[in-house]
């Protein structure tokens, strides 16, 4: 038997605001750092579609679909603004939809010296997941596909049945992902080019794939070999694509179909997991690897600067005795650890990512003082 796990990662990352000293040295809050203004109109742009891409998610589901959704703990935040879209993932199939957890804040705490940050934000996850969807989050997936060794042994600690990370080329040493992986917490690694196929090209019109429709992409995957093929999908690249082209919904409502005539299966993380085999992969137990290569984390002098700043700040915190003002920075401190935050550093354009990083550094710079003065009071 072959089968495909499907997965989507629905997160809004909240964007920082281009940060002037010269504003004052007032009392740090969201606002400062944070464009909430532009935080809220790409959520009401998602929002509008989230509709009609759980009912077309549901169609898919009555065909046969099953597939399991990473929302991260800043989008549950974001639905605020429009708890519907909250009631739209409840309203799926429990049986048949299941909901990954990862780092609370989608954040880059993986990679630091202490895990402790760590393992917080995936309690704060995993227990956001079961007060807001009522659910028990099996699988796990790290921010930007983050493969961190260290991680295994609190994943596996914590129950998790299933771990996702990016199948790039220093770990599969060149292959096709297609099987369960022997590690602390069986794991699937994202296949990358049927990945993008869905997510990045399925509405270019110079690509010579296109048009992509579920039988043809269901042939791609039967003439392959191994065991399982996992695919990692942002959502809100699904709504980017049906604002050009709405056979997306077509596709998600028939692959199951095309799969099935195949003699392909649907599965879940976890399913996958415990059904297949575990086949031994030695990289996984000396390799690291995200979303595209860890050069785009932590590829440059910033980069590493400001992981270096982000560490400094996290041990000063533990010294601020005022319950409510460590709080206050404890927040704004973990959302200055988005991923998004170190891969708008790498920017191509090299003179954007440079103007980044001096922003951002001058972020946690203010952050720092805030952090110095609260312990001298």
């Amino acid at each position: 038997m072959k089968a495909v796990c499907i997965c989507f990662e629905v997160h809004l990352p909240l964007p920082l605001r281009w940060y002037w000293p010269r504003e004052g040295y007032a009392e740090p809050h969201m606002e400062k750092y944070f464009d909430m203004e532009k935080a809220y109109n790409n959520f009401t742009k998602l929002a509008e579609n989230v509709e009609i891409l759980n009912d077309t998610l549901s169609r898919s589901i009555n065909n046969g679909g099953r597939y399991t959704l990473d929302i991260s703990g800043i989008f549950l935040e974001q639905c605020k603004w429009e708890p519907a879209v909250i009631d739209g993932f409840r309203k799926l199939d429990r049986k048949k939809v299941s909901f990954a957890a990862s780092p609370y804040y989608h954040s880059v705490s993986s990679l630091f010296p202490d895990l402790t940050e760590f393992r917080e934000q995936v309690e704060m996850d995993v227990r956001k997941i079961k007060e807001i969807l009522g659910r028990d989050a099996k699988t796990f997936i790290n921010s930007e596909l983050l493969f961190e060794k260290r991680t295994m042994a609190i994943l596996k600690e914590m129950g998790f049945e299933c771990f996702i990370s990016e199948g790039s080329p220093n770990i599969t040493n060149g292959s096709d992902p297609m099987h369960v992986y022997d590690n602390e917490v069986p794991t699937l690694l994202r296949h990358i080019n049927l990945s993008e196929d869905l997510e990045i090209k399925f509405s270019d019109r110079t690509w010579t794939g296109y048009p992509l429709i579920a039988d043809k992409f269901a042939s791609w995957i039967a003439s392959m070999d191994g065991d399982v093929i996992t695919l990692y999908i942002k959502y809100d690249s699904i709504n980017t694509h049906l604002q050009k082209n709405e056979e997306i919904l077509t596709f998600l409502r028939d692959i199951p179909l095309s799969l099935k005539k195949h003699g392909i299966k649907m599965l879940l993380a976890e399913e996958a997991a415990n059904i297949f085999k575990k086949i031994k992969l030695s990289s996984l137990d000396s390799k690291i690897t995200a979303r595209y290569g860890m050069h785009n984390l932590l590829g440059n002098h910033a980069q590493h600067l400001f992981m270096h700043e982000l560490v400094d700040i996290g041990e000063q915190l533990k010294d601020v005795g005022n319950p409510e003002i460590r709080n206050k920075l404890l927040e704004i401190y973990r959302y200055m650890q988005q991923s998004e935050i170190f891969l708008e550093m790498n920017a191509e354009e090299r003179r954007l990512g440079y103007e980044r990083a001096v922003n951002n550094l001058s972020i946690l710079s203010d952050i720092e003082r805030s952090i110095i003065e609260a312990g001298e009071k």
